[in-house]
């Protein structure tokens, strides 16, 4: 069994229910009958009723019947190691207040500078955007890119080189926070 929920007491009364379903599970089955032949029906004679069995003595003072709540007990024990760690409140805070930050979409447009990887740093530029509108920082939305070349291009019968033309990436749209 799955349990996909981020919730844990929702998870633990999944487990719990299994639990409780696998030692239900456990016990006797239904009687079952021998299938009849068609036309033909057998009649066997009546069993007389099985004595009652005596009731379970207790265990000796020394032993300890282990149970079902002793077991439930066990094995919450070892729960702890697969359910994720429960956070304080003021962790949960922190976590509610930087998701519910109000939040706004600028337009405009600022260049990626080239990491140093060659690939466009585009935080860099959406932080110059939403500062430019007076926010602190922002990731971008959307950009655009075009690849600028020289003139060198342009001359006729002239073999073009790899570093003749760049592309350069700008930053359109940001969200912003302060």
């Amino acid at each position: 069994m799955m349990v996909r929920s981020g919730n844990p007491a929702v998870r633990l009364g999944t487990l719990m229910s299994a639990v409780l379903l696998l030692l239900g599970a456990g016990g006797a089955g239904w009687a079952q009958s021998a299938p009849t032949s068609l036309g033909v029906q057998e009649q066997e004679p009546q069993a007389a009723p099985a004595p009652a069995t005596p009731a379970p003595s207790p265990p000796p003072a020394g032993e300890e019947n282990p149970g079902l709540i002793k077991g439930l007990n066990n094995l919450f024990d070892k729960v702890p190691s697969f359910l994720p760690p429960i956070k304080s409140p003021s962790e949960t805070l922190n976590d509610l207040s930087r998701l519910a930050m109000p939040s706004t979409m600028v337009s405009g447009r600022a260049a990626c500078p080239v990491s140093s990887n060659g690939a466009p740093d585009c935080k860099l530029a959406a932080n110059q955007l939403c500062q430019g509108k007076g926010y602190k920082e922002g990731k971008s939305l959307n950009t655009d890119s075009a690849e600028k070349c020289s003139a060198k291009v342009l001359i006729p019968g002239r073999q073009r080189k790899p570093d003749d033309c760049r592309t350069d990436t700008v930053v359109t749209s940001a969200l912003c926070q302060n």
